[in-house]
């Protein structure tokens, strides 16, 4: 079970997961060379389980209401906003640098950035560890194994993993609080973003809105937790060194921003009526 989690989490996050072997450069079309790189944490740094609340039971409240969320975001499928969804599943650092450009105002690649590129591989590699303890742990059913609905993106990508929490919810989450601690200036709509980004998780029917929400509470603690890394602490300073010196030369935010804001905008999660 250890080893399939790890080939999901490789999968939907490469960055993410430490290779016992040195760090090799491998080809990866859609960002960096993947590296292999250490978190800043120790194993026992958080205790993740002592954070999150159980996951919910099959038949409690939190279940119904995560079965008529999944249920009444199907009628999203088709839509923009499904296209989003299915385009937040894919979490390189390229893709993700793209998912936040226009709450950034900043256009930016993972070549150009390679100081606040690092920092957030090595949180993202904090990240999956905390995934990969909690997922085992609940061992929960994913939404479209529960009831019958379309989900934005091919079922092989999830494999057998869990639904509870949501990694992706926890590395978009954890990526927008560093975002927005590098470029405070703009931490309001990079905050936002990420919110947006766990949401995607709802939409594409991959997982359960309280998964998402556990992934985001993960994501906080962590956050919370690498303050008190002194590594951690320097290597923000020199990403808000980085950042700063970009926007005197980067490439402006996408022209298609304006069309963003309501694909971003919160969702609405009300039960199907009946």
């Amino acid at each position: 079970m250890k080893h399939a989690l790890l080939t999901v989490l490789a999968a939907a996050f490469p960055f993410a997961v430490l290779a016992a072997e040195p760090p090799v450069p491998a080809p990866n079309p859609s960002g960096p060379p993947r590296l292999s790189v250490p978190g800043y944490l120790a194993p026992d740094a958080l205790d993740i389980l002592a954070v999150l609340p159980a996951a919910p039971q099959p038949g409690d409240a939190r279940d119904r209401a995560d079965r008529d969320i999944f249920k009444a975001t199907r009628s999203l499928e088709g839509t923009p906003r499904w296209q989003r969804a299915s385009d937040d599943a894919r979490a390189s650092p390229a893709e993700m640098y793209r998912d936040f450009a226009c709450a950034l105002d900043l256009a930016i690649t993972p070549d150009r950035a390679p100081k606040l590129t690092l920092l957030l591989q090595r949180s993202t590699r904090d990240a999956g560890r905390a995934i990969e303890a909690s997922k085992s742990h609940y061992q929960r059913q994913r939404p479209y194994n529960v009831d019958e609905g379309a989900v934005c993106r091919p079922r092989e990508e999830t494999g057998k993993s869990f639904d509870y929490p949501s990694g992706h919810a926890l590395v978009g989450w954890t990526w927008a609080q560093i975002l927005a601690a590098v470029d405070p200036a703009h931490a309001g709509p990079i905050l936002a973003r990420g919110r947006a980004f766990g949401e995607s998780r709802i939409v594409c029917g991959v997982h359960n809105y309280s998964a998402v929400q556990a992934g985001q509470l993960a994501a906080s603690a962590l956050f919370a937790t690498l303050q008190g890394s002194a590594e951690f602490r320097a290597d923000l300073e020199t990403a808000r060194a980085e950042l700063a010196a970009l926007r005197g030369g980067a490439s402006a935010a996408p022209q298609s921003c304006a069309a963003e804001g309501p694909l971003v905008s919160p969702l609405t999660l009300a039960a199907p009526a009946g």
